[in-house]
């Protein structure tokens, strides 16, 4: 349960010192979580496939419904075999891992997971808003209202998990999701990692890339930060700081750090876009010594009440269609695609322990 924090103008150090006490009792809830891993006693035959509501480059994502509970789901499907041959069996166990051990407000987490002979299968909630991405090009431009209101959503999922030690690595609009109040979850952790002290791989998407993944100078949780920044000046401007179709200029605008803010950008806007997007993450706005309080405690979040946020008191600026339990009307329309069966196990040393 939330820890209750007495409301005052701004966001005061008496306040950032109780919550992080409230953020030791999760992080010792994950600890006992991944020590003794729950387990799952559901396959894929125990859900009913309804619709394709979305594909990406290593899996799709199912709507299913449990035969027994008639709950709704979220089932995201990846190819064992795919999998092998990218290298991304270790990966995926990773993200089991953590999805099954977080329990957030802001972040999605994992339901079930089971596998047959050819693909391991991710049960998730079915969040009926679908992508924030398809919202945002849906209004073009938020109010300044509404982009503190998820911005503040965003701060607490990364706050939560850089608590625990994990970084997120692929923060964007498409990554996100709306639930039934209008409210966020950060979803697909696919790049996360469990990280103590720095990592040098590169990855994450290219519009978003913090400098220090680009130049390979080693980075910690600082990059997800420099991601947020990228969130919020998109959300206001409706297009990305850095831009370029080609690769190359595109990294090379990031590590110069030059961009534009809109002449509609408010002035505290401009300032915690500036603070969040510091080419030096030792400068950059929550790798500083005050952490997350720095962010929180920033003028352009004056107004936000983070306990209202987090217990969700709050009517959302936007509250998503929602005609039945089961309704996609927020998820675009694809083609239906089939599952294959086999009598052959693929991949059973791979994932013995999935």
């Amino acid at each position: 349960m939330a820890v209750e924090l007495e409301e005052t103008e701004g966001f005061s150090l008496q306040q950032h010192a109780l919550y992080s006490k409230y953020l030791d009792s999760l992080k010792a809830e994950f600890n006992k979580l991944l020590t003794n891993p729950p387990t799952y006693d559901k396959s894929v035959d125990d859900f009913d496939r309804i619709k394709l509501i979305g594909a990406g480059a290593f899996g799709n994502v199912f709507l299913v419904r449990d035969k027994i509970t008639f709950s709704y789901h979220a089932m995201k499907v990846f190819d064992k075999n795919v999998a092998m041959e990218k290298s991304l069996v270790k990966q995926l166990l990773l993200e089991k891992k953590i999805l099954q051990c977080i329990k957030f407000p802001f972040t999605i987490s994992l339901d079930y997971c089971c596998k047959d002979n050819v693909y391991v299968f991710y049960i998730l909630p079915f969040e009926i808003g679908g992508e924030f991405f398809n919202y945002m090009r849906k209004v073009e431009t938020l109010s300044e209202p509404a982009l503190q209101f998820y911005a503040s959503q965003v701060v607490l999922a990364l706050e939560y998990l850089h608590h625990l030690g994990v970084i997120h690595r692929d923060v964007k609009p498409e990554n996100i999701l709306l639930n039934e109040k209008g409210y966020l979850k950060l979803a697909d952790f696919g790049l996360c990692k469990m990280l103590k002290k720095r990592t040098w791989t590169l990855c994450g998407t290219p519009e978003y890339l913090a400098p220090e993944i680009i130049l390979s100078s080693g980075y910690n949780a600082g990059v997800d930060w420099w991601a947020l920044g990228i969130l919020i000046y998109e959300m206001n401007a409706s297009f990305p700081p850095f831009y370029s179709s080609n690769p190359m200029k595109l990294y090379e605008k990031i590590t110069d750090g030059h961009y534009k803010c809109p002449e509609t950008m408010s002035k505290n806007c401009r300032g915690i876009v500036k603070g969040l997007l510091q080419v030096d993450n030792t400068k950059r706005l929550g790798s500083l010594k005050g952490g997350t309080y720095d962010i929180k405690s920033h003028p352009w979040f004056h107004e936000i009440k983070w306990q209202d946020i987090l217990l969700q008191r709050l009517e959302a600026p936007y509250i998503p269609v929602c005609k039945s339990q089961g309704d996609t009307t927020n998820f675009p329309h694809l083609a239906e695609c089939n599952l294959r069966k086999s009598k052959t196990n693929y991949g059973v040393k791979e994932f013995a322990d999935f």
